[in-house]
Formats: C-alpha cells, sequence, structure tokens
C-alpha cells in the first residue's frame, strides 16, 4: 500500500508542478496539454490519499473522498473559457466545500463554538472580500452577482469548519487541514481576482491560483488519510488534547 501510494504521490505532485507551470503559459499549445493534465490531478490525489487502515474518523476520509470528486467536476469545467463553463466550475467547486464542511461537521469538537478565532476569521474573510468579488462581477456580467456572493459564503463556511476540528485529532494533522483550506480560500481568491478586477490576464497569477490550489488540496487529503490511518489513530490515544 505504501508504495503505491508513493507512486500516485509522485504522480500528483508531477501533475501539479505540471499544470502550475502551464497556468502561467497561456498559450494555445499550453492550453490543449492542461486537458490532460488537470483532470488527472484529481484521481492522482485520490489515489495518494488512501488511508493503509482506515479504522477511525470514517466520515472524514469520505466527506473528502466526495469533495475530490466535485473537485474534479470543477477542474474539468474550467477548462472551458466560456460562461456555462464558468458557471459548472463554480457550482462543482461549491459541491466540493459542502462535502469539506460535511466531513468537518462529522468531526467537530463539541466544545468548539462559532465565537472561537477560526470562525471569527472565517466571518472576516467573508466580509472583506465576498461582497467586493460579487461587486466586481457584476460589472462584467450582472447575472454573476449572486452565484459569486454565495459561493464566498460556501468557501468561508469550509474555513471555518475546518478549525473547528475535534481535539482528538492529533495536533499536526489538524494543522495540516487547516493550512490546505486556507491555501485554497486565498486560491480562489487570486482566481476572483484574476477574473473580475484585472483588465487582462496575469501569467504568474494563474500559477499561483493553481499552486495554491494543489497544495491546499494535497494538504486536506493527506491530513484526512493521516487521521484515518491505524498509525495515527494510536498517536491520537497517546497524544495530549492540546488545542
Amino acid at each position: 500500500m505504501r508504495t503505491s501510494r508513493l507512486a500516485a504521490t509522485t504522480a500528483f505532485v508531477t501533475l501539479a508542478a505540471t499544470d502550475t507551470y502551464l497556468a502561467g503559459r497561456g498559450s494555445t499549445r499550453a492550453r490543449r496539454v492542461r486537458k490532460l493534465t488537470k483532470p488527472l490531478l484529481m484521481p492522482a490525489l485520490g489515489a495518494a490519499s488512501i488511508p493503509d487502515q482506515p479504522v477511525r474518523h470514517r466520515p472524514l476520509t469520505r466527506g473528502v473522498q466526495v469533495a475530490q470528486t466535485f473537485s474534479w467536476l470543477g477542474d474539468v469545467a474550467l477548462l472551458s473559457t466560456s460562461r456555462a463553463g464558468f458557471l459548472s466550475g463554480v457550482a462543482a467547486f461549491a459541491g466540493a466545500h459542502a462535502g469539506y464542511i460535511t466531513a468537518f461537521a462529522r468531526t467537530r469538537d463539541p466544545r468548539a463554538a462559532v465565537s472561537d478565532p477560526g470562525p471569527r476569521a472565517a466571518a472576516l474573510a467573508f466580509a472583506t472580500t465576498a461582497p467586493a468579488m460579487a461587486i466586481a462581477a457584476g460589472r462584467k456580467d450582472r447575472t454573476l452577482s449572486l452565484p459569486i456572493a454565495a459561493y464566498g459564503g460556501v468557501l468561508a463556511s469550509m474555513f471555518g469548519s475546518s478549525t473547528m476540528l475535534n481535539q482528538e485529532l492529533p495536533r499536526h494533522v489538524r494543522r495540516r487541514i487547516v493550512a490546505g483550506t486556507t491555501l485554497f480560500l486565498a486560491s480562489d481568491s487570486l482566481l476572483g481576482v484574476q477574473k473580475f478586477m484585472l483588465h487582462r490576464p496575469v501569467p504568474a497569477l494563474e500559477s499561483a491560483v493553481m499552486a495554491t490550489y494543489t497544495t491546499g488540496q494535497w494538504l486536506i487529503a493527506d491530513g484526512a488519510r493521516r487521521a484515518a490511518s491505524g498509525s495515527e489513530a494510536r498517536q491520537a490515544s497517546k497524544a495530549p488534547h492540546t488545542p
């Protein structure tokens, strides 16, 4: 299992690095090659994040797998430059975030509260970015304002819910997942700036979108794998329950 996971991880890292590079090229040839590299990202990540011995926290693992499926749909949809393709991608990634929210909610610390620093940071991120992004989107296409505002709410909720994980999980696992959701939040914010706030595309920004996206997805998936594996479960039972 470890050998196959290493091979899948190598494949994912290679695909992620290649797609990140191609995203910043912007040429017709690069876009054609991305029709191969980008749809392979989530299948490779899914194979790389299968737990060795899934003995606990199965809802977290299942939710992450659902999110990866919707993320794959979003990756494919956003290869299109059409309005329909963009809206399909937004809907698919909203579904991915819903999958993550469900997974994190089922692994929620019963002592966590919405007044904790993590949820407050999520609310602040939403309040400072979602309205501006919705207004900017509406200037390009007024029918996009509501979907973008709604997506911003789902995205912020995904990040906020990741900060409320059960303290039975090892601290390094929780930190890994939160780092992943933070990068996902950053990736989508960069994508919004690129698409709605700039007059012309910036190739380096396209690469930054993919770099933060793929790294964030990997951190979330790897955190869930570590939580579900037998070795991490044993570590959790021995480790002190620190936030």
